[in-house]
């Protein structure tokens, strides 16, 4: 298992800081030696988090034409849709840098609009695999599942991510990269997710969490006190929690040095 390391912040504005330093550190690392970099994005606040990298130095070093995005989940809805994370991913970021529109990898928009979460989840998976064979994205060792460069991750109060809930059996799948949920316990209720086994392939996952309603499940994910779909995340290189103060406020004293 890949060094999980863990970083608390007095502020947000200080784990911008580190984050943005951080992805863009992956960035010119994966462009260097493949030509491209995956990123894959989750929804929530973890999109306003990217700020500083709309600011100089980043936005004029890094190569953004090298970048292909994607997403951990994303709720059955059309791309115009306020629920959709592309929407709030292409107004808040995506629409401010020059990455190729061809390099951004949504849900059906039609699918979305419609509601069909289970034909939504097979044609992103779809989606996924011609990108494998188009060699954008790399595969993990023997598996052959995806393997991304980086993942962007968020948790909600309740210790889930991407669209992987406590007491749901999608956190179980073994075979299927991308699959869906149609009761969400989190509205709204149609949503489809990379499976476990996808996120846990990742070169880099990062989990970002602020605030103090998310103590509980940062301490029950870290300490692994109850079983929640956070505390199973793993990476093949590294997995750092960025955690500003109130979100690590139910670590052990000592576990984390503030930055």
């Amino acid at each position: 298992m890949a060094p999980v390391k863990r970083r608390v912040f007095k502020t947000k504005k200080e784990m911008a800081v580190e984050l943005a330093k951080y992805t863009a550190d992956l960035s010119s690392k994966f462009c260097k030696e493949r030509g491209i970099f995956t990123v894959v994005f989750s929804g929530g606040d973890l999109i306003s988090w990217l700020w500083k990298l709309l600011e100089p130095p980043y936005i004029d070093s890094i190569e953004w034409s090298k970048w292909h995005i994607f997403w951990v989940d994303e709720r059955v809805c059309g791309w115009d849709d306020a629920d959709s994370n592309y929407k709030l991913a292409y107004d808040e970021f995506l629409s401010k840098v020059p990455i190729p529109a061809e390099n951004i990898y949504a849900i059906d928009n039609g699918l979305g609009a419609e509601g069909n979460a289970e034909l939504a989840a097979e044609r992103y998976e779809e989606c996924l695999k011609d990108k494998v064979n188009q060699n954008i994205i790399r595969t993990y060792k023997s598996s052959g599942f995806p393997q991304f460069d980086l993942q962007l991750l968020g948790m909600g109060p309740d210790g889930h991510m991407a669209s992987l809930f406590p007491g749901h059996d999608q956190i179980n799948e073994k075979v299927k990269w991308v699959t869906y949920i149609t009761d969400s316990p989190k509205p709204p209720s149609k949503r489809i997710t990379f499976t476990l086994t996808v996120i846990n392939c990742a070169s880099y996952n990062v989990m970002a969490v602020c605030d103090k309603e998310q103590a509980d499940s940062v301490e029950a994910a870290l300490n692994h006190t109850k079983d929640v779909p956070a505390g199973r995340l793993t990476a093949d290189d590294e997995v750092v929690w960025f955690l500003d103060q109130a979100a690590a406020s139910k670590l052990p004293h000592g576990w984390c040095s503030i930055l």
